[in-house]
């Protein structure tokens, strides 16, 4: 059975081939706005469904994922423009915010998700700091305006729950979720 990846994250790549040695990637492409009334939990469940849906058949098993940040019960997501991550960046400054991730596993037709949430806690950013984390471009694309794999984890002063789920997959869900439907992992 082929192993897909639905996703366009080179991070997701790099911590899947963690656990698998082969398997192929697929760009989604869906629509990744927020319905009315929907929790970031419910948010994330969704996406990664969709993600693994689209590319589902009888002969592949599809992987999807998805990431998002939230403040409160505000969603945190990826920034439009330098300035939408400057706004996101001193909103994170000094305070504990939540990761939330999940992970769709769809086998013909049959899916299987789990929900991971992180909590991460920024230390105070100044604004000289934000201005030059913004000039390194490592924001673009990237839920909450960073990237914890990057220069952005010197800005974590702790993290309770999954590192690999706030980089974009976590390690320990996806490998029981591929150990439960029969695809070899790595140390399995």
């Amino acid at each position: 059975m082929v192993l897909l990846l639905a996703s366009a994250s080179p991070r997701r790549k790099a911590l899947l081939s963690q656990l698998v040695n082969d398997f192929d990637i697929v760009d989604p492409d869906i629509d990744e706005s927020v319905l009315l009334n929907e929790s970031p939990l419910e948010y994330v469940a969704r996406l990664s469904r969709e993600k693994a849906q689209r590319y589902a058949s009888a002969d592949r098993a599809v992987l999807g994922a998805d990431t998002t940040v939230t403040v409160g019960s505000s969603i945190v997501g990826k920034p439009d423009s330098r300035e939408s991550a400057r706004a996101f960046l001193q909103c994170l400054s000094g305070c504990t915010h939540e990761v939330h991730t999940a992970i769709t596993l769809n086998i013909a037709g049959r899916a299987l998700t789990r929900k991971v949430t992180t909590l991460v806690t920024f230390a105070h950013l100044s604004e000289e700091v934000i201005t030059q984390y913004l000039m390194a471009g490592e924001y673009v694309g990237k839920a909450g305006a960073y990237a914890i794999q990057g220069y952005a984890g010197a800005f974590v002063s702790r993290i309770e729950g999954s590192y690999s789920a706030v980089v974009g997959l976590p390690l320990f869900e996806t490998r029981e979720l591929l150990l439960a439907a029969n695809i070899p992992v790595r140390y399995g």
